[in-house]
């Protein structure tokens, strides 16, 4: 195989790399590597298409999650949803390869979607990556089952649907204690002006249980850095997979430009 040779913004992407890797020398081995990855994966971010990168859980059954919302994104012109796992891995034993990769990705992408179901994971550290800059500013999350204060705040159908699936998932509650607290929590929402039926709760709630998944729950933390995106308008909760394919579409579409890429170039 033909060493690969460093492409014309090498001094561009070794800043990246380095920073990645905490500024240690790279053998020759490793950069060869190095460029190999980018040359066979960084075209498709720098083409004409909008790159989205996509995170989240690769275990089943959270993969299909991150598969629904790339299937969606696939659906638009000029779209390039990408998902790390796919992707030409780097063969460095020494190297801490994922930083690099990610790295990489995640400042030549032009959006990077976060999907969350869970507190633990590998998608943990990438929302403590992508909460602030550089990332921030092109970051989106979709956490399920989130909303943020639910037993004070019932002001949209998340914040009830999320309340009363905590209520139905509480092991200490009779199933006629769930039925009257669920009823009642729908009730307090309807009269507070909030448009939400009832039987869609419960069929949010039978659908969780007949597919034996209990609420989503996160730590303060977690919660905290949702709610920072969510302040920004670019938190987007979701309950079921038909409702996280409807929320992608709340993502920028592949044109025009993104704005923060039209602010650097200011």
């Amino acid at each position: 195989m033909t060493d690969p040779s460093p492409p014309p913004d090498a001094g561009e992407i070794m800043t990246v790399v380095h920073e990645a890797v905490g500024g240690i020398e790279l053998e020759p081995a490793e950069k060869r590597e190095i460029w190999r990855f980018t040359q066979r994966e960084l075209p498709y971010l720098w083409s004409q298409r909008t790159s989205y990168f996509i995170l989240g859980s690769y275990r089943d059954p959270y993969i299909r999650r991150l598969r629904a919302v790339q299937n969606e994104l696939t659906k638009q012109l000029g779209a390039y949803p990408f998902i790390m796992g796919d992707l030409l891995e780097l063969p460095t034993d020494r190297l801490n390869t994922f930083d690099i990769m990610f790295s990489l990705l995640a400042t030549y992408s032009d959006y990077i979607v976060g999907v969350f179901e869970k507190e633990s994971g590998g998608e943990a550290p990438e929302l403590g990556e992508i909460d602030d800059p550089p990332y921030f500013d092109k970051s989106y999350v979709f956490p399920r089952d989130y909303a943020w204060v639910t037993d004070e705040n019932l002001d949209s159908p998340q914040h009830v649907v999320q309340a009363a699936l905590e209520i139905a998932f509480t092991d200490d509650l009779s199933a006629d204690e769930v039925q009257a607290n669920v009823e009642s929590l729908v009730d307090r929402a309807q009269e507070s002006g909030l448009d939400i039926d009832e039987q869609e709760v419960w069929d949010v709630i039978d659908e969780r249980a007949d597919e034996d998944e209990e609420p989503a729950t996160y730590s303060w933390v977690h919660l905290n850095k949702f709610r920072k995106f969510e302040l920004h308008e670019r938190c987007f909760p979701w309950t079921t997979e038909d409702e996280l394919r409807t929320e992608v579409d709340e993502l920028p579409s592949p044109t025009p430009r993104p704005e923060w890429e039209e602010r650097e170039d200011q």
